[in-house]
């Protein structure tokens, strides 16, 4: 996309920001106390606060320079949440198993990766759509596929399976990968005191997910 640019949010100052999915619940109390809930996002929406992560004049000086070389909110860029950024717990390695993105029916050809929380039928399923190079791993049916058996589009998160490599019908696709969230800044001004700084005033720096 002409207003994505596919770098990374400096990872030093992103290790100690804050922030985490927010939903929007419409809530209604009936006369008899009872509620009525309904969600009015169909998916989460990630905010961090980049400033926090900030604590030197070089860490801020470089997000001003990533700033400025994103105008500010118009293009968007690739942010690492330190909390969920594999297919796997944080602690373990992605491996090909890990999530299901797919059943083969013969012609299918390109699927989408995604992540599940939860499970069962009330488990809420994410779009995955900037994936890290050299981390995505697939398997039909439990067995892992060779690198040039499919191809995967680190813009979209999109897997997609030459002719003659096609997953047979009913086949299982898992996937396991390392990813990064899409954001922009929430902000056009970066306003900083620098002598507020010193004295250890943090400068707000909000970044919100978007839909690439």
């Amino acid at each position: 996309m002409v207003d994505f640019h596919e770098v990374r949010f400096p990872l030093d100052v992103a290790r100690g920001a804050r922030g985490g999915p927010e939903r929007q619940t419409q809530i209604v109390t009936l006369a008899s106390g009872r509620e009525v809930r309904n969600s009015r996002w169909a998916h989460s929406r990630r905010r961090y606060d980049a400033g926090l992560g900030i604590r030197s004049f070089d860490a801020l000086a470089a997000v001003v320079s990533f700033f400025e070389e994103r105008r500010g909110r118009l293009y968007g860029f690739r942010w690492r949440d330190q909390l969920d950024w594999k297919s796997c717990p944080p602690s373990h390695a992605p491996a090909a198993i890990d999530q299901m993105i797919g059943t083969g029916d013969g012609v299918t050809a390109v699927f989408q990766l995604c992540k599940a929380y939860g499970s069962g039928a009330s488990a809420y399923s994410r779009m995955i759509a900037k994936p890290c190079g050299g981390t995505v791993r697939i398997a039909l049916d439990g067995v892992e596929q060779m690198a040039g058996a499919f191809a995967c589009d680190l813009a979209t998160g999109r897997v997609t399976f030459p002719p003659g490599a096609i997953p047979p019908p009913a086949a299982a696709i898992t996937a396991g990968f390392a990813f990064d969230v899409p954001v922009r800044f929430d902000i056009d001004a970066i306003e900083v005191d620098l002598s507020a700084f010193e004295a250890g005033e943090i400068p707000r720096i909000p970044v919100v997910e978007i839909i690439p």
